[in-house]
């Protein structure tokens, strides 16, 4: 079906009553981004961190009367400051649109990441396919990237992964097919879990992975340590869970985090110094990757 998109430029004051606006009106989805391209990474505890100048989309069936919803909008939000612009979209799939500039990668030396559209330009090489719908993360992050590079260079007979923040699953997918024999992927979100047992079985690992949300993991496997720990979220996160990471690595096992800007480095790297004789950060663009070996106690 075809949609009618309504986009309201408004201040951060009238965000939520343009929010509930929309819906009211019929609106399938809104979005919030900012109108200032300023980008809010992590917010403080218990923050609902919003931007100045906020653009709201809503998407409607085509099949509404825009003037007659325009006129309830304008309505709803007369006494606020606002603009306000409509465009009809043609039909077509979102989730699959853009593929177009998803294409084959390569991470290292040995491992490729294509999308299951195209054929892997490397048919002898380790080929991680992926469906970018139903995909997290498709390694075109810089976070992603440093990860899947250091899985490329560092896997050598280690047995055992945990993938904390699985996402897509692509770290623990990529690291079962470089040789891991056994990883675990958790994450916060059901989705994210599916998609990481889609992909897996997409790959022909799904015997090696096994997916859990945090709670349920923590009561499973509360003693289990790996040769390799990796997480890549964000640093406040990484910060909160480093006592835990550690206990899950092995004496001797790596730790690998990213989803770090290079100025929060120093202060990741700080805590888990406690437990981790810890590299040099590795960068990419604006972020890094942090390495260390678990210390003996």
């Amino acid at each position: 079906m075809s949609w009618l998109q309504i986009v309201i430029n408004t201040t951060k004051d009238n965000a939520e009553r343009s929010e509930d606006c929309l819906f009211t009106s019929g609106a399938q989805t809104v979005t919030l981004t900012d109108a200032a391209d300023q980008p809010i990474l992590e917010p403080g505890p218990d923050e609902t961190p919003i931007w100045n100048t906020v653009i709201l989309t809503g998407l409607f069936s085509a099949d509404n009367n825009e003037h007659a919803l325009l006129e309830v909008i304008n309505r709803c939000l007369d006494d606020t400051d606002f603009t306000l612009t409509t465009e009809i979209l043609k039909d077509q799939n979102w989730t699959r649109a853009w593929m177009e500039n998803f294409h084959a990668m390569q991470f290292g030396k040995r491992l490729w990441v294509c999308p299951l559209h195209i054929e892997p330009p490397a048919a002898d090489a380790i080929n991680l396919r992926l469906d970018p719908g139903l995909a997290f993360g498709t390694g075109t992050h810089p976070t992603t990237s440093l990860c899947l590079r250091w899985l490329d260079k560092n896997i050598e007979g280690q047995k055992t992964l945990l993938d904390y923040g699985c996402g897509s699953g692509i770290l623990a997918i990529a690291a079962c097919m470089l040789g891991i024999e056994r990883a675990e992927g958790v994450d916060i979100d059901p989705q994210a879990l599916t998609a990481t047992s889609d992909n897996a079985e997409t790959n022909d690992v799904q015997q090696r992975i096994k997916t859990f949300l945090p709670e349920d993991y923590d009561e499973r496997f509360s003693d289990m340590q790996y040769d390799i720990v990796v997480a890549n979220i964000l640093s406040g996160p990484l910060a909160e869970l480093a006592p835990m990471l550690a206990g899950h690595t092995r004496t001797g096992g790596n730790i690998v985090l990213s989803g770090i800007l290079k100025e929060q480095a120093g202060s990741v790297l700080k805590t888990y110094s406690a437990f981790f004789e810890m590299d040099d950060p590795v960068l990419e663009d604006d972020w890094v990757l942090l390495h260390g070996i678990k210390k003996q106690r």
